[in-house]
């Protein structure tokens, strides 16, 4: 995955994605989460997260205080030990990484906490859940982040850029 061409074309489509994303809101719930889920699956049919793993190199997701207490029971350490050591509140008061890229991501783009990992994770990039409607704004942001998202927002946009 070319990830500096990927910025380049989501900031330059970002655009006409945000008005992509005013026009998404007249679309009936129902139907706008089918159309999303049925490109979440055509989408990651063709691309494969370990070949980029842009997520965990430049975000963090928000970890909730079950996510801490799991965590650090898996590295044997007390969940305030945790938060010393790896998060801190961001300006909205949620606990965050300290740092990107996040310091469970292997050289070989895995995640070295798989099957202890935070919830934000085990959802992300979130486009084949129910109610795109309430998080259209964060699926905006994450055209930045995700090229499968990116991607997602290019085929829905050839049924709704009218």
């Amino acid at each position: 995955m070319d990830l500096l061409r990927f910025k380049q074309e989501s900031t330059s489509d970002f655009p006409a994605n945000k008005k992509l994303k005013d026009r998404l809101r007249r679309v009936k719930p129902k139907k706008l989460d089918e159309d999303f889920a049925q490109l979440h699956e055509d989408v990651f049919d063709e691309l494969d997260c370990l070949d980029c793993a842009n997520c965990c190199k430049t975000t963090s997701p928000i970890f909730l205080q079950t996510d801490i207490d799991r965590l650090a029971k898996v590295f044997r350490m007390k969940s305030s030990e945790f938060l010393d050591e790896y998060l801190h509140r961001d300006e909205e008061g949620d606990f965050v990484l300290n740092s990107s890229p996040c310091p469970f991501l292997g050289t070989d783009n895995k995640c070295l906490v798989y099957e202890d990992r935070p919830k934000a994770c085990r959802e992300y990039p979130h486009t084949n859940r129910k109610n795109i409607h309430g998080i259209l704004a964060l699926s905006l942001k994450n055209t930045l982040v995700c090229p499968a998202v990116h991607k997602i927002f290019q085929q829905i946009g050839k049924d709704y850029r009218k």
